[in-house]
């Protein structure tokens, strides 16, 4: 068995690298063990020479792009740069808010408190802008997507941190968070899960990234399907809300 076993390509051709990347393996060297796994040392002993675009935190799941080649780097950095990618996450949340629809439009600073989370700055921090729905409600728990239109160094975790809500398996942005008392979230389930979770991993997986095809101009989009614990999860709710009928 090999490093890459663990690791689902979606899309490989000339350019472009798109893989399931998943929870626990970090996007990017480890800044003081560099010799550490990531993404980047473990698929480039398969498929050659690679660039990362864009990256994932490490206890994220979900579609991550690299380039093969230095010309598709430049151009696929220039369609982040200028919001020519369109990204869609999706998150098991903590908590069922009466809202549907939110945009949280709030400016972030990362590292900006002692913990090392992106703090909401209103006059240090950059833009940041997040779309946010609920796609399905449960008991004390939600399935939200959420739309960054920045890239923001955890821009989706510091939003909804700023609205009170928490990621399943969030210890750095759930640990020091005063859940909102509208959230309808019955006591027992905010202090423990009514199912198995495994560590190191958050319940955010980037499940749509779409781009445009640096050679051939075409628009490609790219989905990457649940980890099995993000699947047993909502299985389980989903369970436990039809339990009894």
């Amino acid at each position: 068995m090999t490093q890459t076993d663990d690791i689902q390509v979606l899309f490989s051709d000339d350019a472009l690298l798109v893989i399931n990347k998943p929870a626990g393996l970090p996007s990017l060297p480890d800044g003081y063990i560099p010799s550490l796994p990531h993404v980047k040392n473990v698929l480039e002993k398969q498929f050659g020479r690679l660039w990362i675009v864009h990256r994932l935190d490490k206890e994220t799941s979900g579609v991550l792009l690299l380039a093969r080649s230095a010309e598709a780097h430049r151009s696929l950095n220039t369609q982040f740069e200028q919001r020519q990618v369109s990204k869609v996450y999706h998150a098991l949340l903590v908590g069922n808010p009466a809202w549907r629809e939110q945009t949280v439009d709030l400016p972030l600073h990362p590292n900006g408190d002692r913990h090392h989370r992106t703090v909401v700055d209103q006059l240090g921090g950059k833009p940041a802008i997040t779309h946010i729905k609920v796609l399905e409600r449960f008991t004390g728990y939600c399935l939200l997507e959420a739309r960054p239109e920045t890239g923001r160094t955890h821009q989706i975790r510091a939003h909804l941190l700023s609205l009170g809500m928490t990621i399943i398996g969030d210890k750095l942005y759930g640990k020091h968070v005063e859940l909102d008392s509208t959230l309808n979230i019955p006591t027992s389930q905010a202090a423990q899960l009514t199912f198995p979770w495994p560590a190191q991993c958050i319940g955010l997986h980037a499940r749509f990234l779409e781009i445009t095809h640096p050679l051939t101009g075409e628009r490609l989009k790219f989905s990457a399907p649940y980890p099995v614990y993000f699947t047993d999860a909502l299985l389980q709710l989903r369970k436990d809300e039809n339990y009894g009928d």
